[in-house]
């Protein structure tokens, strides 16, 4: 069990769950050609889950002082497991995950398409030595990681398979994921900024200059509160113009009542946030607000076949 804690594996199930959604909840409903086989797919989505396992590793190893304080209750690497054990566990998830990228890379005739594994890795690397510790920077790279889990499938599912014939309609289907990838970017940007919020005193005590620490909480919940307000004014208008005007009304109500309903509560309550028990519950309302803004891809498939 202290394994599956150090490698956060909710947070890798709900993963797995969104890219499986991406596949067997869209993909496979708009009669395109794809890339890769049921069991292929399978292997990119472990690849994914295994790089992202070994960046919760990393992190964990590199920010024990911090965890310390920020949350000692849940401290693994140096209590429960060595740190010695925990590098020879990140090593091995890296290397699988990325072997297995290469694999699917060349399976597909793309090689230089495992590049992107390696550089996902890198970047969690780097986000746990040293761009957290920088204002916006490490905010900016973990919420592009989770966009990138949703653009890699356009790339090992889609791009593969795109013909003359064929463009049009893939590229429609790649715009689809790319506004789900841009979705998953900003909301999960405003997540990570809401975490340094609730880690504001540990990350204070050990030198790292979040945003938070350079603009103060009160400051900073401001700048979360509008930059809320994005997503929200983006979903109304999509609801709206491609939704709601061709009578999905399914769709619309799942939208409203389970992505932007959340999300305005997030707002109105982040206005005035100030203790980290609060920043807590708000960062939770946001996991789920992306967990089921992906799950809409699956709810709006079928609403169009039944509505057609």
């Amino acid at each position: 069990m202290k394994y599956l804690q150090l490698i956060r594996y909710p947070n890798l199930l709900m993963l797995a769950v969104m890219q499986l959604i991406i596949r067997y909840g869209f993909l496979e409903l708009q009669n395109i050609p794809l890339g890769l086989s049921d069991w292929q797919y399978a292997l990119l989505v472990l690849s994914t889950v295994l790089i992202a396992a070994a960046g919760y590793v990393i992190n964990d190893i590199l920010d024990q002082p911090t965890d310390a304080e920020n949350k000692p209750s849940r401290v693994i690497v140096g209590t429960k497991i060595s740190e010695e054990h925990a590098y020879y566990l990140y090593v091995a998830l890296n290397i699988v995950g990325v072997g297995i990228g290469f694999y699917l890379a060349n399976a597909i005739e793309r090689p230089g398409f495992g590049s992107a594994f390696i550089l996902i890795a890198t970047l969690l690397y780097f986000y746990a030595n040293t761009l957290k510790q920088m204002a916006v920077v490490g905010n900016v790279v973990v919420a592009l990681i989770l966009a990138m889990s949703v653009l890699i499938v356009v790339a090992f599912d889609i791009l593969p398979m795109m013909y003359d014939y064929n463009r049009a309609q893939m590229l429609t289907v790649s715009s689809v994921l790319l506004d789900y990838a841009v979705f998953a970017f900003i909301v999960n940007l405003l997540r990570e900024m809401v975490k340094d919020l609730e880690d504001v005193n540990g990350d204070y005590n050990q030198g790292m200059k979040t945003l938070p620490i350079v603009l103060g909480v009160g400051r900073t919940a401001r700048v979360v509160f509008v930059l809320s307000l994005v997503p929200i004014a983006l979903l109304l208008h999509y609801l709206h113009t491609y939704l709601f005007a061709n009578d999905l009304y399914l769709s619309v109500i799942y939208g409203l009542v389970l992505v932007v309903a959340p999300l305005i509560y997030f707002s109105m309550r982040m206005w005035s946030a100030s203790k980290k028990k609060e920043f807590a519950h708000l960062s939770l309302v946001l996991k789920f607000v992306i967990f089921f803004g992906i799950v809409s891809m699956a709810v709006i498939s079928y609403n169009i076949s039944h509505h057609a």
